[in-house]
């Protein structure tokens, strides 16, 4: 997959010990990346992070991005030949309760990433993972572009448009291979980040208790994890070869996954019964009611396109919870092995280029 380009290669991922972190490090390490991780320390258990086979990195540090000195040096010692910035603050609501942390993390945290490679003259390519909710978001149906306005009620969102500017600018002071990724709202097993629909549900159907949905008329562009990473994943490659790839890329679901948080949690009851209760609060921090990604640079630039579509996406996530916490096996590793195979082989079966 990918044309080989990871086999061999020393990949520096930070954000390793977080949900999307945990699954790119295992698919690089299944392409045969030597994968370095950087990140702070997990989430109390349970969380992906803990599940990972021993041998999938082949060095870990456990550090603030905000500690320069120490970003410094791990690349120093790293040397990567590609980069995936994955660490940030995730979520909306907690930026509200923590403005600083989230600025200095998603901006500054960028920044140190950024300089260090300069600072030691390593112009490998670099994907930056910011999110769609970096557009200046007017609460309208608008499917928004890669050219449209950055922006943010929230400081969650400003921050990561802070994000895209600074990346831009480091791009272009100093002609570096870097490239910015903007996907949609990720869903997949071995999330359990607080604040998160789908995370929520699975906490409650565990417990035999009712879904709190909070805002369940919302429209989010759903997306499976392994589609999400597979845009990074085939933009790096593309980028080591081609400098010109340093600009923005959505990565999101095809226009059809646009759908309400209410459908996301009724179609995944369809896989796993349970009751759910309205617990819109009026009084709530402000979240955007409606947001779409447009993919077409994505298909048009890369020839990428997501190969799980909406109802597949939420299949698969039920299936790996189902598994792990009610099946019989529950090794993770195993579960995320069988998905990724699952996931290459419908690529494949779909003539994906990235797949060949």
């Amino acid at each position: 997959m990918f044309g080989g380009f990871y086999s061999g290669k020393t990949v520096w991922v930070t954000g390793h010990t977080g949900f999307k972190g945990a699954w790119l490090s295992q698919w690089l390490q299944h392409l045969g990346a030597r994968v370095h991780g950087f990140a702070l320390s997990p989430h109390a258990p349970p969380n992906l992070y803990e599940t990972l086979a021993p041998d999938t990195f082949a060095s870990e540090t456990i550090g603030d991005l905000g500690d320069f000195e120490l970003v410094q040096q791990t690349t120093a010692t790293v040397q990567p030949e590609i980069v995936f910035h994955l660490a940030a603050q995730p979520l909306v609501r907690r930026s509200y309760e923590a403005p600083l942390d989230t600025a200095t993390t998603n901006i500054l945290g960028t920044a140190h990433v950024l300089e260090a490679l300069r600072v030691h003259q390593n112009n490998c390519p670099v994907v930056v993972v910011t999110s769609d909710k970096c557009y200046e978001n007017d609460g309208s149906d608008h499917a928004f572009g890669e050219t449209d306005s950055l922006g943010g009620h929230d400081i969650y969102s400003a921050s990561k448009a802070a994000a895209e500017i600074m990346t831009a600018s480091w791009r272009r002071a100093y002609r570096g291979r870097i490239a910015t990724a903007r996907a949609g709202n990720v869903i997949g097993g071995g999330d359990y980040g607080e604040d998160r629909i789908v995370p929520d549900c699975i906490r409650a159907l565990l417990a035999g208790t009712s879904i709190a949905v909070r805002n369940p008329a919302f429209t989010r562009p759903w997306q499976h994890v392994l589609d999400c990473l597979s845009g990074y994943l085939w933009l790096g490659a593309r980028l080591a070869e081609e400098e010109s790839l340093a600009t923005a890329f959505n990565f999101g679901p095809r226009p059809e996954a646009q759908r309400p948080v209410l459908e996301l949690v009724d179609t995944l009851l369809q896989h796993w019964p349970g009751e759910w209760t309205d617990a819109s609060d009026p009084n709530a921090p402000h979240e955007a009611p409606t947001l779409s990604l447009n993919i077409d640079k994505a298909a048009t630039v890369l020839n990428w396109m997501p190969v799980w579509d909406f109802a597949e996406a939420v299949h698969q996530t039920a299936r790996w919870y189902q598994q792990r916490h009610e099946g019989e096996s529950a090794a993770a590793a195993d579960l995320c092995r069988l998905q990724l195979e699952a996931y290459a082989a419908a690529a494949s079966a779909q003539s994906c280029v990235w797949a060949r």
